[in-house]
């Protein structure tokens, strides 16, 4: 059974899969710090710049398969289609919350 997601994170994922970047944007914290492909990227600019790039280079869309919380950490295994080899993948989201807000997010494996 899947968790009902808190605000933020359904806001994000469903920005996500409408690929838009603003609306993506919003949820997060203005200190914000995501990491992706051992890549780290802090505050709103550089934020944006990381959805930007990903977006236009994978187009990915997101359907959330399994959600757990420990507080307000969340761990989100989703089901990840895109331009990228070996597309469908399970990737997992890693969201740290603050302030009903996002304040870090790491995805991997």
């Amino acid at each position: 059974m899947i968790a009902t997601l808190p605000q933020p994170l359904a806001d994000y994922f469903a920005a996500k899969n409408r690929h838009d970047i603003d609306a993506m944007l919003i949820p997060f914290s203005p200190d914000a710090t995501v990491r992706d492909e051992g890549r780290t990227h802090r505050g709103p600019a550089a934020i944006r710049g990381w959805m930007e790039e990903t977006t236009r280079k994978y187009r990915v869309t997101v359907e959330v398969a399994e959600a757990t919380a420990n507080g307000d950490a969340w761990r989100i295994a989703g089901i990840v289609s895109g331009n990228f080899p070996g597309s469908t993948a399970t990737l997992h989201y890693n969201f740290t919350l603050a302030d009903n807000r996002i304040a870090l997010l790491e995805i991997g494996a």
